[in-house]
């Protein structure tokens, strides 16, 4: 079976609070890859004149500008951050560039994440392609790769995140109240 993979870089910045003794826990970056392998949904033959899957710029173009658009130069919190209030508070004009996972947003978790939101704008383009493996390369030498159904190894309490939906969103933060903001941030 033939596969396509799309390779894209971005950067980012996340912490991990879950080991508050870990290094983790002090917000930093990275500069990441991520790289999707998508194969067609029902297999066929090649067709003897175009011979091909998808056109490449079919298959690729919403992930790309969604990497590119959203994905690069967020700061990755998870749910429970007590960043977000703070954002939510200081600067609300930024909560559109906080990528929110359930639980920390450890590489395992950007994967499944990102492998769903890619499934999600196959879906709705109607592509006849899906997402088969994704790759995030946090580091030169550190990488995790996801194959399989991202819903089998998201949290049960994870329901239907921006990553379900096929839109540009990379959280569900409701815009609070700047007044209402402060007076959680003051608890």
């Amino acid at each position: 079976m033939f596969s396509l993979i799309f390779t894209r870089r971005f950067s980012m910045a996340h912490r991990l609070i879950a080991d508050p003794a870990g290094k983790c826990a002090i917000p930093h970056g990275h500069n990441e890859q991520v790289i999707a392998r998508l194969q067609p949904v029902a297999p066929q033959r090649l067709d003897g004149r175009a011979n091909m899957v998808a056109p490449f710029e079919q298959a690729k173009a919403r992930w790309h500008r969604f990497v590119d658009d959203r994905v690069d130069h967020a700061f990755q919190l998870g749910e429970s951050d007590p960043m977000i209030n703070w954002f939510r508070a200081h600067e609300p004009q930024r909560l559109g560039r906080l990528l929110v996972t359930p639980g920390d947003p450890t590489t395992e978790m950007l994967a499944a994440c990102l492998m769903a939101k890619l499934n999600a704008f196959l879906a709705a383009d109607g592509n006849d392609l899906r997402c088969v493996e994704l790759t995030v390369e946090e580091t030169p030498t550190n990488a995790v790769t996801l194959a399989g159904d991202p819903a089998d190894v998201l949290p049960a309490r994870a329901g239907a995140g921006w990553w379900r939906r096929a839109d540009d969103s990379i959280n569900d933060l409701d815009p609070v109240p700047v007044a209402l903001s402060l007076a959680v941030a003051r608890r």
